[in-house]
């Protein structure tokens, strides 16, 4: 399915945008460890989070700034080491085992991402919150440029190829098999504010009219 929007021709995996796809962390999610380990509730968490831009390292930090110790299990680490892998910024640093921002099953704060709960709290959207890789996931841009200057993007579901080499053994990716296909929705639907900041309103818009959940009969 493609969609023209000005010089970007979006193109739109629609099976998996039909699928009833949904995100079962701490719901028997194996993580992506060489091992299930379901118990330890780290999801995809395990590694630090990719920051594309200097931009969105800046906006993390001054969030996580305003992180208070009663909702940020690891608040004490991130004020002595800052959140950070290195000083590159490139990337989330990984405490005990995980991201610094997740925190642990048994939290009083509250099990999960500290940034999404603290913007929940805030009466937020995560995605505002997070880093871009954290609230796009399982969603995949791949973009591609044409000579004449438009480009394609095909948006589709994550696969175990696009965590590169750490792909090759990690128990389980999300996308796979039938585990997380439990949704009572369709991902164009229970995805859509993702969706939406991903492709902007209008093209979502559209992709809905051509692209009915199962609900819009």
């Amino acid at each position: 399915m493609e969609i023209v929007d000005g010089e970007t021709t979006w193109r739109f995996d629609a099976t998996f945008l039909r699928s009833n796809w949904t995100c079962i962390w701490g719901r028997g999610c194996q993580g992506i460890l060489d091992h299930p380990a379901p118990e330890l509730q780290q999801g995809c968490c395990s590694i630090g989070a990719d920051l594309d831009v200097d931009e969105e390292a800046m906006t993390i930090s001054a969030l996580a700034a305003t992180l208070q110790p009663e909702i940020f299990e690891h608040h004490a680490e991130a004020q002595d080491g800052g959140i950070f892998a290195d000083e590159t910024r490139l990337s989330t640093r990984v405490v005990d085992g995980a991201c610094i921002f997740l925190n642990r099953p048994g939290f009083e704060g509250g099990a999960g991402c500290a940034l999404h709960l603290a913007a929940l709290e805030a009466g937020e959207s995560p995605i505002d919150w997070k880093p871009s890789v954290c609230w796009q996931l399982p969603i995949k841009v791949d973009w591609a440029p044409n000579p004449d200057g438009t480009e394609v993007a095909t948006v589709r579901g994550w696969t175990r190829a696009d965590w590169g080499d750490t792909g090759r053994t990690m128990a389980w990716c999300c996308t796979e098999g039938d585990l997380a296909y439990v949704g009572d929705r369709s991902v164009v639907e229970s995805l859509g504010e993702e969706l939406s900041a991903l492709v902007g309103t209008e093209v979502y818009v559209e992709l809905r009219r051509r692209l009915p959940s199962a609900d819009d009969g």
